[in-house]
Order: C-alpha cells, then structure tokens, then sequence
C-alpha cells in the first residue's frame, strides 16, 4: 500500500454506527480504520455518541448528540443539529476526503464536510433503507426521507456499491448516476493452517456432537431478515439431528424464543446474544455445517462471506439481492421463501456431507476477499478521485 506523508491530512468515515454497536456496515468501518491506518493515512470517524464507547488507537472519533431508536437497541440516530461541536470540529479538521457509509445523520455531516472543504464525497450504498423506513414512518414521512436520500446520493463525487445486483435497489430509488462495485473484505479467511482440523475442533468445543448437523444465524434478529422462516422450517424437519445457534440481537428477539418454545424446539435451539470476540464467532461458523439466510432484506451480507471463509455454505432465497454470486450447489444453495421448501432444502443437504463439503469449498474460493486485498483496491481509488478533484480546482 501507499504511504501518505501528511499526517495532517484526515480521511474521514462517517457511519450511524460504531463499536460497540456492531453490524456489517460498522465492521466494514472498522476494517477502513485499520488498513487506512495500516497504510499512513489519518483517519478520522464521524458518528453518533453511544455508552460504553471504547478507546480507539490510530483513529480520531467524533461522536455527536444521539438517542436510542425505539426497539432497535443498541441503534441510536444522530441528532446532530443539537450539537453545535461537531459542526465546528468538522470545520476545523483538514479532511482530504469523506466516505459516508450511511445517508442519513452521519452522511449528511460527511456531505457538509465535502462543501465545507471542497472535497471529494464517496458513499458506499450497503442497506435497503426503504424497507427499514416503511417499518417505522407513516408513508408520507417515508416519501419524504427517500427524496432527502435521493438528493443525497445525486450529491456524491462517487457512489459505491458492495456487489452488482445492489444497483437495481438504487434504480428502484430514483438513482440514476454512475456506481462503482467495490467488494468488502473478509478478516476470516487468514490464519487457519488445517480448514478440517479447524472445523472438528470448533464443533467439538461449541458442544456439536458428531451426528448433529450444525446450523447457525448470524445477524440482526429482525423480521425482515427471515427468522420467523427459519424457526418454522426447524419445526418441519423429521428424523434429522441438528441444533441451531443464533447469534446477534433485534427487535424480534423475544418473539422468536416464545415461537421456538411453542414449536417444541428449546432443545434444539440456542441463542446465544452478541458475541463480540472474533475467533469465538469464527469457530461457530466453522462449526457449522450449514449457514441459514433466508432474507431479501440484504444486499451484500458479510456473514454469508464469513461462513464461506471457513467452508461452511448459506442456504439463500432465489432471486434475493444478497443470493447474487451463489450457483446452487457449487458455492452455497437456493430455495423459496417458505417454512416447507426451507425445510426441504435443508433435508436434502443434510443427507449429503458430500454436497456440504463441495459448496463449503466453492464458497471459499468464490466469495472471500481479504480485507488487504480490498482496501489495496479501495486506496488506490482514494488517490484517484482525490487528484481527478484537485486537477479540476486548477
């Protein structure tokens, strides 16, 4: 990687959320802190106050007035015209270059930030936020935050997406700039010397025994994620010895333990919360035989990266944005959007370790990019934005 020689110079990350809130989009934030930082360049992140917040090396935080977002604890939205400081430390810090990683409170500071210093503004597409607004506004609320979203993208130097298929969202929203694909990264995919040895030892010290078969979830524990599809398939399968692990939290988590006791599947199911810690959440995707993801909600999901780094295939929705790079039993498996064909597929899969261990090797060969790989490309394109703006100055 390049190196940068003005460590006055700030690259700035703005995203509605950051450790110790944790999700896809705040570990791809994470994973830009490091390698920006790895390379010489002065990062700074830009985003909402939470509790708790730990010390970050390497990296400036500016955190702004929030609250919590009812029923979606930990998420907190920024509130950021109650807080005259963040304007003025926005004003006063020599950004090169912002990133937005999020349209709304903390996009919108990155886009002031743009203005303010005639600056290049990227922003990375990586949510189906309609579907969350719909969830939570009145439709007129939702008409008016889209076109607030829309004017947002339109402002943008660049808008980056995680995977192809995503631009069809965009163009459902009234996009109709140029995108750019740019990958995420995996942290996954390095360190195991022995990928069988790794995987006997994970199911042995998450407590699989040899003639289970090992599901897992991995995400937000939200309707929309498919949860209630999965708890219902668990429900229909026969004759097939599994337990299910869930790990991560939501809205629906309550709803979710009172649906598996109701189905007779408290001893099949377990859930475990959030887990923080890296290799513990790494030996339960390896443990695992097979990773479930029935949602349309997302775009480019990193969890079914993460499962893939470690050999362990999704079962996806056919047609779904995030089902866009699987080739059915090559790389991961399809199905329908029902409790029943969920249900059938896993049956199938269940009777053909040889068929586990195809996909489980298809997905790593085809689904993971080492964070290096990704932020070597993702510099490189700094740089190129950053003199293609400073050459039109002149």
């Amino acid at each position: 990687m390049a190196s940068s020689t003005d460590n006055k110079i700030y690259y700035g990350l703005f995203n509605d959320s950051f450790p110790p809130v944790l999700d896809g989009v705040t570990l791809t934030v994470e994973n830009y802190c490091r390698w920006l930082s790895e390379a010489g360049r002065k990062v700074c992140v830009v985003t909402p106050w939470t509790p708790d917040t730990a010390p970050q090396d390497k990296i400036e935080i500016y955190r702004y007035f929030s609250l919590p977002i009812y029923n979606r604890h930990p998420y907190r939205y920024g509130y950021p015209r109650f807080d005259p400081f963040i304007w003025r430390k926005i004003r006063h810090t020599p950004f090169k270059i912002v990133h937005a990683h999020c349209p709304f409170s903390s996009g919108r500071l990155a886009a002031y930030a743009a203005k303010v210093h005639d600056i290049p503004l990227v922003t990375t597409f990586h949510s189906k936020y309609r579907t969350d607004l719909e969830r939570s506004l009145p439709a007129p609320m939702v008409r008016y935050q889209m076109k607030r979203l829309l004017k947002f993208y339109n402002a943008a130097t660049e808008v980056w997406i995680p995977q192809a298929a995503v631009e069809e969202t965009l163009r459902e929203y009234g996009y109709r700039g140029a995108v750019r694909v740019m990958d995420n990264g995996n942290d996954f995919c390095e360190g195991i010397d022995d990928i069988e040895n790794y995987k006997l030892s994970s199911r042995k010290e998450i407590g699989l025994a040899e003639d289970e078969i090992g599901l897992l979830f991995v995400g937000q524990h939200i309707l929309e994620k498919g949860i209630e599809i999965i708890i219902r398939a668990l429900s229909l399968l026969k004759g097939i010895k599994f337990k299910m692990n869930f790990i991560g939290t939501g809205y629906a988590l309550n709803d979710m333990k009172k649906l598996s006791s109701t189905l007779g599947l408290d001893s099949r199911i377990s859930f475990h919360g959030v887990i923080n810690e890296r290799e513990e959440l790494r030996r339960f995707y390896a443990a695992s035989d097979l990773f479930l993801f029935p949602s349309f909600y997302d775009n480019a999901p990193l969890v079914v990266r993460e499962a893939a780094a470690v050999h362990t295939p999704a079962i996806l929705l056919e047609g779904s944005t995030a089902a866009e790079l699987i080739r059915h039993e090559e790389n991961g498996f399809l199905t329908q959007r029902t409790p029943e064909a969920y249900a059938d597929t896993i049956t199938h899969i269940a009777s053909n370790p040889k068929l586990i261990r195809k996909a489980g090797k298809g997905a790593s060969l085809t689904l993971t990019r080492t964070w290096k790989d990704v932020m070597d490309e993702v510099i490189q394109r700094y740089d190129e934005i950053i003199a293609r703006h400073e050459h039109t100055r002149q």
